[in-house]
């Protein structure tokens, strides 16, 4: 049940807010192993009938989702600009609605659909490579980007529910000048591993290595080696 104070929040951005749409730039270019972004030919060649995903942001914030993305049916282009409607009712967005005319750029499309009368459509980005399967993973190399140290592979564990499977990797930070018992109390989680590979991908030449496989950091020539080879 909503109480009085989000009623007058959404209230106060439903009559005074206003909102802003993502440049998804900067966040593909921080994220490439999660945030794909369509090719920049496909982006050129949107135009009126086609539809476009854009990330939208509440000014003020939304106490409730950061940002929302939302699909827009484009009916003007020019250059660089474009304009449509707003083809989704917002969940926490008051100051929009569905079929609201909405202006931006080409720059912001983070997803597309080509209209049915869409004459030449070019050639679609290349598939790249989903790293959605689940890790264990320290998480200060999540939160602190902390540089990967150690990992290995094994079975993985059953999928509960529509989770993404699991890929057997575990894998720890760097641990140098770290007494065992506090790399054992080290927060866990588990995540997808393109989350891991956004902060250190040093190791993704190594990522369909199979059950069983171990490798060590050496710190000294930065490469990953075998952990009996390591341990030699």
């Amino acid at each position: 049940m909503s109480t009085m104070r989000d009623m007058l929040s959404r209230w106060r951005r439903r009559w005074f807010g206003s909102h802003t749409i993502i440049d998804p730039r900067p966040l593909a270019e921080g994220a490439p192993y999660t945030f794909y972004l369509p090719s920049e030919n496909e982006v050129l060649a949107l135009r009126p009938g086609d539809l476009v995903k854009l990330v939208f942001q509440s000014v003020p914030p939304s106490r409730e989702y950061a940002a929302e993305r939302m699909w827009v049916a484009i009916t003007r282009a020019e250059g660089d600009r474009l304009w449509g409607r707003l083809d989704n009712q917002p969940l926490d967005m008051p100051q929009l609605r569905a079929g609201q005319e909405i202006a931006f750029r080409r720059g912001d499309v983070i997803d597309l659909r080509w209209g049915e009368d869409h004459p030449v459509r070019p050639p679609s980005a290349p598939v790249r490579r989903q790293y959605q399967d689940r890790c264990l993973v320290d998480a200060c190399v999540l939160k602190d980007r902390m540089a990967v140290h150690y990992l290995y592979r094994e079975t993985p564990l059953p999928s509960v529910g529509s989770e993404q499977p699991d890929s057997g990797w575990r894998i720890r930070g760097d641990y140098r000048g770290m007494e065992d018992d506090a790399v054992g109390a080290r927060e866990v989680e588990c995540v997808p591993l393109g989350l891991v590979l956004n902060v250190d991908d040093s190791w993704l030449h190594l990522v369909d290595a199979p059950i069983g496989s171990a490798y060590v950091r050496n710190w000294e020539n930065d490469k990953f080696e075998p952990e009996s080879a390591a341990a030699d």
